[in-house]
């Protein structure tokens, strides 16, 4: 039986929108549970995970000069010149403080509740003027780019840890793979400008923009 799905719903209901990528995905409460068994693993290793993201960044001029440009929220001197600048920099320590946050607060979530679906689609907004930002305007390449290189980052991590078993291990594997294509559609979707946010039934209230960016 071929389930019917709508496309308007698809671009103004962000529920029915996540309803779609689960089935489709078959992502599942049982790996939301997985993605919380992880982040035990992940926690410690945060700050570090963080550092070589930026340093990756801070590798091409073409991303680094993102960093040169005042974020919301950051309220220090910021530097402007691409050679002063290091992950040590203020608005570096900055950065690296945001996508702290975003990893323990998407791997410690035990209910992907309407709330949390629209932090998913704020972080993924925040990140380009066709959806209304003003202070960072990314071209999606990057965000791509980063997507894989943070994917590879945990799965490493998960894969040398020594206290679990192989099959938990590849639940784990799919469980981060799935959410990582769940968040690059809440990104896309900005991009694409396909999302009408005023169609939106959800009354849950927008996520505070200035905490959680990652490039």
């Amino acid at each position: 039986m071929t389930e019917h799905i709508e496309l308007k719903q698809l671009n103004n209901n962000l529920r029915y929108r996540f309803d779609y990528l689960s089935k489709f995905l078959n992502f599942t409460s049982d790996d939301i549970q997985l993605l919380n068994r992880f982040a035990v693993i992940l926690l410690p290793r945060i700050p570090v995970v963080a550092d070589t993201v930026y340093r990756k960044l801070l590798g091409f001029d073409i991303t680094k000069q993102y960093f040169l440009i005042r974020n919301d929220g950051f309220e220090g001197n910021i530097i402007k010149k691409p050679t002063s600048l290091t992950t040590e920099s203020a608005q570096m320590t900055f950065r690296k403080d945001m996508l702290s946050r975003y990893l323990k607060r998407v791997l410690t979530q035990t209910d992907w509740n309407d709330t949390f679906l629209q932090f998913l689609s704020q972080v993924g907004k925040m990140h380009t003027d066709q959806s209304g930002s003003e202070s960072i305007n990314v071209d999606y390449i990057h965000i791509n780019a980063l997507f894989g290189y943070l994917e590879h980052l945990l799965l490493d991590i998960l894969w040398s840890h020594e206290n679990l078993d192989d099959k938990t291990k590849n639940l784990m594997f799919m469980a981060i793979n799935k959410y990582f294509w769940i968040q690059n559609d809440f990104f896309t979707m900005h991009y694409l400008k396909v999302w009408n946010e005023e169609d939106s039934t959800s009354n849950e209230p927008v996520v505070n923009k200035t905490k959680y960016c990652c490039l």
